[in-house]
């Protein structure tokens, strides 16, 4: 009997021990494949100043977009500020109005009528998750281009039409994790409020909100961070023009479209090569920007 349970125990600790060698040694391929992009990425971008010999300055703050030539002074035109405002214009933008839309779909889900949301909404937002990008971007090339330049003006192409196809990419984001937050929401706090005489309006106002208030936050930054680094979509309807706009009606350009229409035409070690790897650092950093805010927030939430 004790040589079966000596057997039994050794066996147990030498599956534990398998199990721990391969659960280290699938964390040390993410651990060294993040390590390694990080790596490559920013050792890439920074070629564009230490070999290149690029102003940081000027590549943050020019508006001239144009590798291939130089200006009267010798410098290459390589300022990237129109690409990072359109970036940020229709991130912004896009998260302004998928927020309001997204949290008062939550609330009608969780809060007003469960059964249906449960039933039809929730199915709906599934299926608008899992349609590819380039779908949509279709669907804005064909629909909302043609729309703005009949109906508003310009050719159709610009930060609106950006705005609106990225708005519907990532409202079902937006809307899942805010129901996940309004679900989180403890049932004895709207008994609580109900029970003092609030009204069904102002219980999820002043309680069902503010509670949810931080993972609701952490859905629009998530949100925001997808629209920042969405490539094909945007390159369809936003005309890729290296100008910064003055109107959300002209031609713009993202860091992501940028990156996109021109990572194929050049050749590595070229300035021109290590100018796009320096728009995917800048890219890189904001959305090592977003995860840390991310993180932020789901801190102070636990803290509560």
């Amino acid at each position: 009997m004790n040589e079966e349970k000596l057997t039994r125990t050794s066996k147990k600790a030498r599956l534990e021990t398998r199990g721990k060698i391969i659960t280290f040694i699938c964390i040390a391929v993410m651990v060294i494949a993040a390590v390694s992009i990080l790596y490559f990425v920013i050792s890439k971008g920074l070629s564009t100043f230490f070999i290149n010999k690029v102003s940081f300055w000027d590549f943050i703050s020019g508006k001239d977009w144009n590798p291939t030539k130089t200006d009267a002074a010798g410098n290459a035109l390589v300022g990237a500020l129109p690409m990072i405002i359109g970036s940020f214009a229709v991130t912004l933008l896009a998260a302004c109005i998928s927020a309001p839309l997204a949290i008062g779909a939550a609330i009608f889900m969780v809060e007003i009528s469960p059964r249906f949301g449960k039933k039809v909404l929730q199915p709906v937002i599934e299926l608008l998750v899992g349609i590819p990008s380039v779908v949509y971007g279709f669907i804005g090339l064909s629909v909302i281009v043609p729309f703005i330049r009949e109906h508003i003006s310009g050719s159709g192409f610009g930060i609106a039409a950006a705005t609106v196809v990225l708005t519907v990419m990532i409202l079902p984001t937006v809307t899942s994790l805010s129901v996940d937050a309004i679900k989180a929401v403890p049932r004895h706090y709207r008994e609580a409020s109900l029970a003092l005489g609030a009204t069904r309006f102002q219980t999820i106002w002043r309680v069902v909100l503010r509670s949810s208030r931080a993972g609701i936050l952490t859905a629009v930054v998530f949100g925001m961070a997808r629209a920042f680094g969405e490539a094909l979509a945007v390159q369809m309807v936003i005309g890729n023009s290296a100008v910064i706009p003055t109107s959300l009606f002209e031609p713009a350009s993202t860091l992501t479209s940028i990156l996109t229409m021109g990572m194929g035409n050049t050749v590595m070690g070229t300035l021109d090569n290590n100018i796009l790897w320096s728009l995917a650092m800048v890219l890189l950093a904001m959305s090592l920007f977003f995860i840390i805010i991310i993180r932020f927030i789901g801190r102070r939430r636990k803290a509560k």
